[in-house]
């Protein structure tokens, strides 16, 4: 059908090295290409269409938490060939609803943490599709555009921000297909979290490389975790259409908290969502395919736990 087409966005394969296109309903391609565009970026800045968003995001979620939307899962998992043996319970018909499908959790086992107990190796947070890049200044040239988009601004705290100036970023983007649940990339002591309300734009890549800054504008939760091996390293989960919470768990939220490399610190409730981690500058050197394929403007698919970079000799 027109629907099912692959029209997203190219992505590498990290396992496979296959070259794909994310799997997007036509529709929604066409709607983004419509309104993340120079002559109508206008629409979406308009206190009218922000308010569709919210309302929209919100009615979702008291969608997805009917009983009676458990009716949608098989579809859902038919349509995306999502292998539930990955997943506990791996039989639908375990799950109350579909949010609680959405948030379901990976069986023990299917995405070991990669060099678990080498703090300079950091991991993926999530499955997703990733791109990294050695600068801010660099996320700004290829792929950011956003009007205003830095870290301060992603925090908005100017004096906070100093400790990421310039340096190494990676976008992680979760489809509603994946695991939405996120982990922590490295080791360490959370310094310090906060939450930021906002809008609920999409963060299909049209969307992000448009000059709305949907990550500056965007609902999000800011943790920063003091690592020894890369020093502070920001996490920030940020929400999107019809993703109406980001949940965060306790340890997360208390100064002064030791957590481990793939702890979960969250999930995302229904919907697309994001996660940007930053790193001091000259502190973390990323795996040579992830930056490659970035370069490109192509995304990487991955699995949370696979390594992504590593703590650098300098540091």
């Amino acid at each position: 059908m027109i629907q099912h087409r692959y029209v997203g966005w190219p992505a590498i394969d990290r396992k496979t090295g296959k070259f794909t296109r994310e799997q997007q309903p036509l529709l929604r391609k066409i709607k983004m290409l419509l309104l993340f565009n120079p002559l109508t970026e206008w629409i979406v800045r308009t206190t009218q269409f922000r308010k569709y968003l919210h309302d929209k995001t919100v009615n979702s979620k008291g969608k997805k938490e009917d009983p009676k939307s458990k009716e949608d899962i098989p579809g859902f998992i038919e349509h995306y060939h999502i292998n539930m043996e990955q997943f506990q319970p791996s039989d639908w018909r375990e799950y109350s609803s579909f949010q609680q499908f959405f948030i379901r959790r990976h069986k023990s086992g299917s995405r070991p943490i990669y060099a678990e107990n080498d703090g300079y190796i950091a991991v993926i947070p999530s499955d997703c599709h990733a791109t990294a890049y050695e600068t801010v200044t660099e996320t700004q040239k290829l792929w950011i555009k956003g009007r205003g988009w830095s870290i301060s601004k992603l925090i908005q705290d100017r004096d906070l921000a100093r400790s990421w100036d310039d340096g190494a970023v990676g976008c992680f983007r979760l489809n509603p297909q994946d695991y939405h649940r996120y982990h922590s990339p490295v080791s360490g002591i959370v310094e310090w979290d906060k939450s930021i309300p906002g809008d609920f734009f999409g963060v299909d890549p049209l969307a992000i490389s448009s000059h709305v800054d949907v990550f500056g504008e965007n609902t999000r939760h800011c943790i920063c975790i003091k690592s020894k091996e890369f020093g502070r390293v920001l996490f920030v989960a940020i929400g999107a259409e019809e993703v109406g919470t980001i949940q965060i768990n306790e340890e997360f939220l208390q100064k002064g908290s030791k957590v481990k490399k793939g702890d979960e610190v969250g999930i995302f409730k229904y919907g697309g969502s994001s996660i940007v981690v930053a790193f001091e500058r000259g502190r973390m050197q990323w795996d040579a395919d992830l930056l490659e394929w970035s370069k490109k403007r192509i995304m990487v698919a991955v699995e949370v736990g696979m390594p992504m970079g590593r703590a650098t000799q300098s540091a």
